[in-house]
């Protein structure tokens, strides 16, 4: 009687167990949200760190430019001082006699005693500008500068051109990436989809194989090879799950989402499924194909290419400018200052013109500008060899499309014939034909099967995904193949 109690109790725990697991699972799955991918783009968009610095680069960006604007105008400075010496900036040795007509001098040594003639022959030391105060104010406009501060306000332009330019392909690459995790998760949830299924499918002839052993009509060793499997698909169920939660984690982590309380939505983007027996997990619909006009491969669109001859014209305005370092200078300016010296305060007002001329600088000078046209004929090459690049990668992007298309068409009837061969498998062994070890081997060619077909979707995808960055396309359409 205690035995049957504590079944009874057992059984009861387990049931209230399951109801609170699910009640717990319904409530979690109740919280979740569910994204489309366009909407983890946006959020990824506004929140990843990549783009904020882009952003932060355009600012620089535009800050310089307005700095190099402001040298087409005159530069003017104030200038302030005063000063106490503890002796005089100025000193000064007298004789008074010096400072007196030769015959006054020979008289007064006639008629004063010598004590006093004495005096006047010693040199008196004098102090002068021991204190002062002075200031002005002076502006000066350049005339010629060599070209430094036009080519100077075309290469910060030039900067700012580049650092949107950059921020576009932070953007596609962002977009790209968050794409990809997109169809990351998505391939291994619809691995996790299979699982199920086999799952479902393992239960069914588990409870047939041991209704049948009850029964006397086969060997135990059938349940057992049944139950063996179970625990192969549970191991896997285990690294599936993990797998699913680490993208989650790097998916919200990417997006700058709060949490991975998230689920994505795949209606109209995966395929559909066609409904089956209860053997089988069902099959995708035919896979879909590219709907675009035969390939056309231009480079001149893509920021990757506009990039490139931005740095080659950032070059030739460095050369330039490298040049107009070593040409002369020419400025006209005007000043007003004040200065109190000697106790006697006065303003003046002046015009003033300056020419600078590099002479030995030249000696480097020529150097460096021979330095210069080096680096503006390596960007030109590195233009040439990096847009053959860009070809050859829209060119492999097509090919891997096309690739990409034809293995899932393969997977996709690699499933279909596992499908029937497992169909047949099961009903022969229901007749009693063939053995348990038999239908489990078709059971994971099936299994295998479906993810392969999951792979070779995942992977269209994402060579869709290469295609159509590579040809800095953000979107186009898909059709069914008819």
């Amino acid at each position: 009687m205690t035995i049957i109690f504590s079944r009874i109790t057992t059984d009861r725990t387990r049931r209230v167990g399951i109801a609170l697991c699910c009640l717990l699972l319904s409530l979690n799955l109740s919280a979740q949200r569910t994204l489309t991918l366009e909407q983890l783009k946006d959020s990824a968009l506004r929140n990843n760190i990549a783009i904020r610095t882009a952003k932060h680069d355009i600012e620089q960006a535009q800050q310089q430019r307005k700095e190099a604007f402001t040298k087409y105008f005159p530069s003017v400075r104030g200038i302030g001082m005063w000063f106490n010496t503890n002796n005089g900036l100025a000193t000064l040795k007298l004789r008074p006699s010096n400072l007196l007509p030769t015959n006054v001098v020979t008289t007064m040594t006639e008629l004063l005693p010598q004590t006093l003639m004495s005096k006047l022959t010693t040199p008196i030391e004098l102090s002068l500008m021991k204190n002062g105060s002075t200031a002005g104010i002076m502006a000066m406009q350049p005339v010629f500068a060599g070209g430094q501060i036009i080519n100077g306000n075309r290469l910060a332009k030039v900067g700012e051109e580049v650092s949107h330019l950059q921020l576009q392909l932070s953007e596609n690459e962002v977009e790209k990436t968050t794409e990809q995790y997109f169809w990351q998760l998505a391939t291994l949830l619809e691995k996790n989809y299979t699982i199920e299924a086999v799952t479902a499918f393992l239960a069914d002839i588990h409870k047939d194989v041991d209704v049948a052993v009850k029964a006397g009509l086969v060997l135990r060793n059938d349940l057992l090879q049944v139950e063996l499997r179970q625990n192969d698909v549970e191991g896997e169920r285990m690294k599936l799950r993990n797998s699913i939660s680490i993208v989650r984690m790097l998916m919200a982590q990417y997006c700058g989402l709060s949490d991975t309380l998230f689920a994505i939505d795949t209606e109209g983007i995966l395929p559909k499924r066609s409904g089956l027996d209860d053997t089988t997990t069902g099959s995708y619909s035919k896979p879909m194909l590219l709907e675009v006009p035969s390939p056309v491969f231009h480079v001149e669109n893509l920021p990757e290419y506009q990039l490139l001859t931005k740095q080659v014209e950032a070059s030739r305005l460095q050369t330039k400018m490298t040049i107009g370092e070593n040409l002369p200078s020419v400025a006209v300016g005007a000043g007003y200052i004040y200065h109190d010296l000697l106790n006697n305060s006065n303003t003046t007002g002046m015009i003033f013109a300056t020419i600078s001329v590099p002479i030995s600088a030249w000696w480097g000078g020529s150097h460096a500008i021979k330095r210069r046209k080096i680096e503006q004929q390596k960007a030109e090459e590195q233009l040439a060899d990096n847009v053959q690049l860009l070809e050859i990668r829209m060119k492999k992007a097509w090919m891997d499309v096309e690739e990409a298309h034809q293995q899932l068409l393969i997977a996709e009837r690699g499933v279909g014939q596992a499908e029937e061969n497992l169909r047949i498998n099961r009903d022969l062994y229901r007749v009693g034909t063939t053995r348990m070890s038999d239908l489990l081997d078709a059971q994971l060619l099936y299994h295998k099967a479906c993810d392969k077909r999951t792979e070779a979707f995942g992977n269209y995808q994402n060579q869709l995904l290469e295609y159509r960055h590579s040809m800095g396309m953000t979107t186009f359409e898909q059709t069914e193949e008819k």
